[in-house]
């Protein structure tokens, strides 16, 4: 049989321009050593069952990562591999082949949670960067995002998750849980990271995005008195925290010098100091 490329894969190489999205997707997977974790992986992997035969666990790895990456659905991620031809590239995928669905996503989740997979493919991760050269600098930038769970009790137990969480950011409510993130300042590369129930504030998770080198915490509005906690009392860093929005908004902004004058004695550099770029 003829392997004939498609008319989305046609129109993807007369394309001259690459987008973001290709550069990043690109050099994530000359960084990421995919075999090792794959080798993790395989023990647990499912190789052959009833119905649909299942994706390789090689597709299925990939699909994850991007799901991380863009802190995606399972719907959605289904829907990104059928949108973008770049993504299915990367992992390994043609439209005239099956498409992973949005329940053989959640299950691929599912079953590195239940093998207790997902730290130890963070760990092999962050050594093999190390390795190549992506060393940690001296500074973090802490962050906590919301990650979404249906508030519905109408399922088989009849109630919510008792993990998830309910809080309310700006004006809005969530309900889900929440991702703590400490990332370096200078390469973006995420090394440490913890997750509570969404209703937990962001400085209670500070000390544990921490890896220990790192000589300037940066933070949002999030972190203010982190550095007053007993469990960073011992931590010689200087923090560098984003003043609330309301605050700021009483700063003269006529007046520069004073503006960062009295924001650098209340909380400390502000979120755009020079030392930033």
């Amino acid at each position: 049989m003829i392997d004939q490329p498609s008319f989305a894969e046609l129109d993807y190489q007369q394309k001259r321009r690459r987008t973001r999205r290709e550069v990043f997707l690109e050099r994530m997977d000359s960084l990421i050593p995919w075999q090792h974790l794959e080798e993790r992986i395989r023990p647990h992997y499912p190789q052959s069952g009833r119905g649909r035969r299942p994706c390789t666990l090689s597709v299925m790895l990939r699909v994850h990562i991007v799901q991380l990456c863009y802190n995606l659905s399972g719907p959605a991620m289904e829907g990104l591999l059928y949108e973008a031809e770049p993504v299915r590239r990367f992992a390994g995928l043609r439209l005239s082949e099956p498409i992973p669905n949005e329940s053989t996503i959640l299950h691929f989740r599912h079953l590195l949670e239940q093998h207790q997979l997902g730290q130890g493919l963070f760990a092999e991760i962050k050594d093999h960067l190390e390795e190549q050269g992506v060393r940690l600098r001296e500074g973090t930038i802490v962050d906590a995002t919301i990650i979404e769970a249906p508030s519905s009790a109408k399922n088989s137990t009849g109630q919510r998750n008792p993990e998830m969480r309910q809080v309310k950011k700006g004006n809005q409510y969530h309900f889900g849980m929440k991702l703590h993130i400490g990332s370096d300042v200078q390469t973006g590369l995420v090394h440490s990271f913890s997750a509570t129930s969404a209703n937990v504030y962001d400085a209670t998770e500070a000390h544990r995005l921490f890896h220990g080198g790192e000589k300037q915490v940066w933070g949002d509005a999030g972190y203010i008195g982190g550095q007053k906690r007993a469990e960073n009392q011992g931590l010689t860093v200087e923090w560098q925290v984003a003043m609330k929005p309301g605050q700021r908004q009483k700063l003269d902004p006529d007046n520069p010098a004073a503006l960062a004058e009295k924001s650098r004695r209340r909380y400390g550099p502000r979120w755009n100091t020079p030392s930033w770029t």
